[in-house]
């Protein structure tokens, strides 16, 4: 199968951007240049920027339930208050239509890709393969004891029934949920089980100050000199949040493989407060972006976080200056894939790399007159701008139909479970 995609603004993330041609066969970039080379399906992307998907670096799919449940709460009531006990009462069924849901919105905004940590994952790789999105999985490790050897036995079925699925497009790595929700034993644990299945580690890092004093008091150490010293940064690592991050904690985040996933919507809603993603940014560390889960952040558009990541920083530092359009769009993209390990397959429009890729068209009055693609994209665009997505070289949505999807059955279903959760 050979798709051309003709005339476009092809913003690759890696070299200038140029109009030109793009040529896909079967799942992979084989040509970006001006060609007239026959095509099963040729799209014309006159007026239209084409660039790679989007990388959702962090969230909980199948939280879209909770949007709008437990606005307004610190992150620790939040949590033990609402979430918890709500979760309590899920069932796998919640799970899958839950996750279809987000699927459906990842799409439609333009995200591709997306790293999950949470629990019924065998229901978000269901999700994924029916939507044929790009996904990493991990069912979040926690707590001690018999549970906590239940949850990491979970974890490694997971990677046994769905580690290269999908076409390759799913991958399974370990999750563990927070240095102050895992004792030592626990990470261990976990850090155990990357080690045997040779995969990535996900964890919420240096989210809150409770977390931070909760180490402090009960290890008597820093929340990073407590990870180091059981060995987690031996390993690649996706940090989620890093809100608190000191320059202490900048010296050994140097020297680790992986980086940290800045979600500035949930930081800022929940009140955790601004990570200093420039400072990480100088000192060579790697920061991708994330949503979170709609229960704390209500929507999956990158374009949001995009936003908001870049607004954070010049508001933080009274500069205009301090994180550029063509940075956050960088988080988003290629600094998402390095930060997950995957750069080598997505986050850029590169002659060998995947076919991930979303079209969006200029021809609206928010997006005109365009004087600077990179900025149009950062501060203008939104998720609903997205025309087509294309995942591993299919045409997942095309004119914002999502293929072989019934949005109003997931919909129906979701309104369904609602019902049954909250009654």
């Amino acid at each position: 199968m050979k798709t051309l995609i003709k005339n476009g603004y092809v913003v690759s993330m890696v070299s200038d951007i140029v109009k030109t041609d793009l040529l896909i066969e079967d799942d992979r970039i084989v040509f970006i240049g001006n060609t007239d080379a026959e095509a099963d399906k040729v799209i014309d992307a006159t007026d239209k920027i084409v660039m790679p998907g989007l990388i959702n670096a962090h969230t909980h799919v199948p939280m879209s339930i909770f949007r709008g449940y437990s606005d307004e709460l610190p992150l620790s009531d939040w949590l033990r208050k609402k979430m918890w006990p709500i979760e309590d009462k899920m069932v796998a069924d919640d799970a899958y239509w839950a996750s279809m849901l987000s699927g459906i919105e990842m799409i439609k905004s333009g995200t591709t890709t997306f790293n999950d940590m949470y629990f019924f994952e065998d229901e978000i790789a269901k999700m994924a393969e029916k939507l044929k999105m790009r996904a990493i999985l991990s069912r979040c490790i926690i707590g001690e004891g018999e549970d906590m050897i239940k949850k990491a036995d979970e974890a490694e079925e997971l990677y046994n029934n769905y580690h290269n699925k999908s076409d390759g497009r799913i991958k399974i790595c370990v999750g563990l949920h927070a240095p102050n929700t895992c004792p030592p034993d626990t990470i261990k644990k976990g850090i155990q089980l990357a080690d045997k299945l040779g995969t990535p580690i996900h964890i919420h890092y240096l989210e809150t100050k409770d977390e931070i004093n909760y180490i402090n008091n009960t290890y008597l150490s820093s929340v990073t000199e407590y990870l180091k010293k059981l060995g987690l940064f031996n390993y690649h690592v996706m940090l989620a949040h890093g809100v608190h991050i000191s320059d202490e904690d900048i010296e050994v985040l140097k020297e680790i493989s992986g980086g940290v996933v800045h979600n500035p919507v949930s930081n800022m809603k929940l009140g955790s407060g601004f990570a200093n993603i420039t400072k990480l940014l100088k000192n060579g560390i790697n920061v991708a972006l994330g949503t979170d889960g709609q229960g704390s952040t209500n929507t999956l558009d990158m374009f949001l976080e995009i936003k908001l990541a870049a607004y954070m920083q010049k508001g933080m530092y009274n500069s205009a200056t301090a994180v550029s359009a063509e940075d956050v769009l960088k988080m988003a993209t290629i600094k998402g894939a390095e930060v997950l390990g995957i750069d080598s397959e997505v986050g850029s429009l590169e002659v060998g790399k995947k076919a991930d890729i979303i079209i969006i068209n200029l021809n609206k009055p928010h997006l005109c007159p365009v004087h600077n693609i990179y900025s149009t994209l950062a501060y203008s665009v939104d998720g609903g701008d997205v025309e087509t997505s294309i995942i591993d070289g299919n045409i997942v949505m095309e004119n914002r139909i999502i293929n072989g999807v019934n949005e109003e059955e997931v919909l129906n279903e979701c309104a369904r479970i609602k019902r049954r959760l909250f009654s």
